[in-house]
């Protein structure tokens, strides 16, 4: 195994009551934990991300997605249903046509943060 994979690990076994005492007060309830895995869990899929990352650039309809992304329609609505469902974009309508954003700029900055750290 490569050594700077390898996980260190304490030599005896000692735990650290003051310390959990105050990350125990400090930890959200367990509902809300799996509520911000499940929110993580969206951007799991690159669909979406790229999805996003159209969406970060312009306001668009989903026949302008679907032509930016080289998919169908019917991929993308699918796509937009769940970006919508986790409250991550907004649509309006004008006329015939919907148009998608971003929902605010906390999928922005998420989306922002993503990014410098994967290219650190």
């Amino acid at each position: 195994m490569d050594k700077h994979n390898e996980l260190e690990c304490c030599e005896s076994v000692e735990v650290h009551g003051e310390l959990l005492n105050i990350v125990r007060q400090k930890l959200p309830s367990e509902e809300k934990l799996y509520d911000l895995a499940d929110f993580f869990k969206v951007f799991g899929d690159s669909t979406r991300i790229r999805i996003l990352f159209v969406l970060f650039e312009a306001e668009v309809c989903v026949c302008d997605l679907a032509e930016t992304l080289n998919m169908t329609s019917s991929a993308i609505s699918h796509q937009l249903k769940t970006l919508k469902s986790s409250r991550l974009i907004k649509s309006r309508r004008e006329g015939k046509s919907v148009f998608y954003s971003l929902a605010d700029d906390h999928v922005r900055t998420i989306i922002s943060q993503g990014m410098t750290h994967i290219e650190e």
